[in-house]
C-alpha cells in the first residue's frame, strides 16, 4: 500500500472530506479520518485540512496507506416488486437532478434500534434508470409526513444539503394543536438541548448556562381554530433542530395533536386518531440547476380526517413546479 492522490470530481463539488472519503474508501471510520487530518496525513493541495473542510471540483487529495477493509456485509434483501411500486407512487415530481416525496406518516426515514423498514434502506427503487441510487438531503420524523427532498448524484447531494443548512429553503408545515395560541401569530426563539436517557432520547428547552444548547428559531401563524379547543397552526422552522416544532408547540402551551413524547397526555383527544398532526406541506429552495423549485404534499388520511371534523380547509396541494 502507498500515498494515493485523487482529484475532486466536477460532481463533487462542497462535499465535506469526511463524506468523500467514506465515499471512495468504505473502511475510513470517522475517528480515522479526523486522527489522520490532526497529523497532517491527510492533505488536500498540499495543505492540512479538518475533517469538515468542504472540497472543490480538481481539488487534489492526498490520501495514506489505510488499513484493509473488512469483510463486506451481506447484501440487503432486495426491496418486492410490490413495495417498490408503492414507493415510486409517493413520488410528486422528478427530473434529473432531484426526485420528491410525500413521506406518509408511520415510514422512518433511516434505520436505528429495532428498525428493519426504512426509507433509506429502499432508495434503489427510486433509481429510475439513474446508474447511482438517490441520497437523502434533509429528513422527517418517522411520524411527521410530507415533502421529502433527494438528490440523484452526489454533487446535487452537496448543493442542497448546502441550502438545508443556510437560510435558502423556505418550509412550511401544518400541525393542528390542542388549545389556542396566545399570541396567534409570532416567533419562537428558543434554544434546545439533547437529552439522553434510558428510554431514548429528547430534546428540550435549554439552561442559559447549557454549552451545548442549539439556537431554534421557529416562525408561527395560526391559520384557523376551533373556539379555544384546536387550532391549526402554519409554521416554519428557521433552523433546523431534532422535534424542534414539536417543543416549540408545547413550550407555547399548544402540543400538537397526537405527540405523546412531548405533550405530556394533553396531545391526545377522544375521538380524533392518536397520530402525530404534523406535516411538512411546502418546500420552496433553489434548484440545482437553476431556479426555484416549489413543491407541495398533500395530507396523510389521518390528517385529512380530522380537518373534516373540525371543519378546517385542506386545499389539493398545488402541482410541483420549477420557475426560472
Amino acid at each position: 500500500m502507498s500515498i494515493e492522490t485523487r482529484a475532486v470530481a466536477e460532481d463533487e463539488a462542497d462535499i465535506r472530506l469526511d463524506r468523500w472519503l467514506k465515499r471512495h474508501f468504505p473502511v475510513a471510520t470517522q475517528g480515522m479520518v479526523e486522527k489522520l487530518c490532526r497529523t497532517g496525513q491527510i492533505r488536500v493541495g498540499g495543505k492540512r485540512v479538518t475533517a469538515s473542510t468542504r472540497l472543490q471540483p480538481g481539488d487534489a487529495v492526498r490520501i495514506p496507506p489505510l488499513p484493509e477493509a473488512p469483510a463486506p456485509k451481506p447484501a440487503a434483501p432486495p426491496i418486492s416488486d410490490d413495495a417498490a411500486r408503492d414507493l415510486q407512487r409517493l413520488v410528486i415530481y422528478r427530473d434529473d437532478w432531484v426526485i420528491a416525496l410525500n413521506k406518509p406518516h408511520g415510514l422512518p426515514v433511516q434505520g436505528g434500534p429495532g428498525i428493519t423498514r426504512h426509507l433509506d434502506g429502499a432508495l434503489d427503487a427510486l433509481r429510475f434508470g439513474h446508474a447511482e441510487r438517490p441520497r437523502l438531503v434533509h429528513r422527517l420524523d418517522r411520524d411527521t409526513s410530507g415533502v421529502l427532498l433527494l438528490a440523484r448524484t452526489p454533487g446535487v447531494a452537496a448543493k442542497l444539503a448546502a441550502a438545508f443548512r443556510g437560510r435558502d429553503v423556505d418550509k412550511t408545515y401544518w400541525a393542528v394543536v390542542v388549545g389556542r395560541p396566545q399570541p396567534q401569530a409570532g416567533r419562537i426563539d428558543m434554544k434546545l438541548t439533547r437529552i439522553r436517557g434510558v428510554r431514548g432520547d429528547w430534546t428540550a428547552p435549554a439552561q442559559p448556562d447549557d454549552a451545548d444548547a442549539t439556537s431554534a428559531i421557529t416562525d408561527y401563524e395560526m391559520l384557523d381554530a376551533v373556539a379555544r379547543r384546536f387550532a391549526l397552526m402554519a409554521l416554519r422552522p428557521l433552523t433546523g433542530r431534532t422535534h424542534q416544532l414539536r417543543v416549540h408547540m408545547d413550550e407555547l402551551g399548544t402540543p400538537i395533536l397526537g405527540d405523546g413524547k412531548y405533550g405530556l397526555g394533553k396531545s391526545h383527544v377522544e375521538g380524533f386518531s392518536g397520530a402525530l398532526h404534523l406535516h411538512a406541506r411546502r418546500l420552496s429552495l433553489p434548484h440545482p440547476a437553476g431556479g426555484t423549485l416549489e413543491l407541495e404534499a398533500d395530507l396523510p388520511a389521518h390528517m385529512r380526517e380530522t380537518f373534516a371534523a373540525l371543519g378546517f380547509m385542506a386545499p389539493v396541494a398545488e402541482k410541483a413546479r420549477r420557475r426560472k
